[in-house]
């Protein structure tokens, strides 16, 4: 990234976006809003996804629970992670160097993203091996491969973006550190390392087994409108077309990873227009780098609003979160009774 995107001039802090900067507060307001909005709403979210899945146990009898969960955490550690450039912005001091802080950010948000991409991917293989081998798939899709699976998931997006401390920018762009705009440059043969290892295999696994699902879902659904219309006949009533029941639960997913793509396809763009040398525009950067890190607040609200389990366990959760308060204020109610009682026990 070119060293013009470096605007320190006359004492003030940097700014990526050069915008909405006070003297008053010494600090970039527009950045700081939209990290900080964006670490509660992430954070907020996903430990209250994580919360529903330990209070709806019909949650867990979906093997995708398992990477549903996974991508849970992972968002709620992306949103942890968020409160190193909201420190940094706000000036609070920082033990290391601007440049290690900047790597090691850098490359768990990469780490943290290329989780969810894979799981995202697991996903929509689990999907697939369910509807085309259903009487094999318990025996297929255990427990314990499942772990095994997300433990290779972590263990390989790990070792993906390792190289990125000695050969470059591993994609992220957000740049509020001021050395991550100026010194740390993106290298296209390591973003053509990422896109062959990461992006591209993960994007092929989706729309592949997604193409396939809805195929055979539309073949099945079909067939049985076919038979219920037949016997339907012979009894002399009128058959209603039923959809098929992994259908519905396949099209939650696939609206999760939808919206995946669709948030992080301009961060793409960007990533391989910059390592390229085509384009490079610092409020780009910044606004495809949290466009994309939004992501992980988006997953909460798409199941949450697509998953009818999901949503009886979060009446639960909030039906248990208002009975323990209402305990709560009975019990204070009647010790403060109990206390008014025995004051003015004493003055008789």
């Amino acid at each position: 990234m070119n060293s013009s995107l470096v605007g320190n001039q006359s004492g003030r802090p940097f700014c990526l976006l050069a915008i909405s900067y006070l003297e008053t507060i010494n600090f970039c307001l527009l950045e700081v809003v939209i990290i900080v909005f964006l670490m509660v709403l992430i954070i907020s979210g996903n430990i209250i996804v994580i919360f529903v899945f330990h209070c709806a146990p019909l949650l867990n009898h979906h093997t995708t629970s398992y990477f549903i969960q996974t991508m849970a955490y992972a968002d709620l550690l992306v949103g942890v992670s968020c409160l190193v450039p909201s420190l940094s912005l706000l000036h609070y001091p920082i033990v290391l160097s601007e440049s290690l802080v900047c790597q090691i950010f850098g490359y768990v948000v990469s780490v943290l993203k290329s989780v969810s991409m894979a799981s995202l991917a697991c996903i929509s293989i689990d999907r697939y091996i369910a509807i085309t081998k259903p009487l094999t798939y318990n025996t297929l899709v255990t427990p314990w491969r499942l772990r095994i699976c997300i433990l290779i998931i972590w263990l390989y997006s790990c070792l993906v973006f390792l190289p990125s401390f000695r050969w470059g920018k591993p994609g992220y762009h957000g740049d509020v550190f001021q050395w991550c705009a100026s010194s740390w440059n993106t290298d296209p043969y390591f973003t053509l390392f990422i896109v062959v290892m990461l992006y591209a295999p993960a994007a092929f696994i989706v729309c592949f087994t997604y193409f396939n699902i809805f195929r055979i879902c539309q073949q099945h659904t079909k067939e049985i409108n076919e038979r219920r219309v037949r016997f339907s006949s012979q009894d002399g009533e009128a058959g209603e077309a039923q959809p098929c029941p992994d259908k519905r639960y396949a099209m939650v997913l696939f609206r999760i990873t939808s919206v995946f793509y669709i948030l992080w396809l301009p961060y793409i763009i960007y990533f391989l227009l910059e390592s390229s040398n085509v384009y490079s525009n610092r409020i780009a950067s910044f606004l495809t780098t949290w466009l994309a890190i939004s992501n992980s607040f988006c997953n909460c609200v798409i199941y949450s609003l697509s998953n009818s389990v999901f949503q009886k366990g979060l009446k639960r959760l909030s039906g248990a979160i208002c009975a323990s308060c209402a305990r709560q204020r009975v019990a204070k109610d009647s010790s403060t009774s109990r206390s008014k009682r025995s004051s003015n026990g004493c003055h008789v």
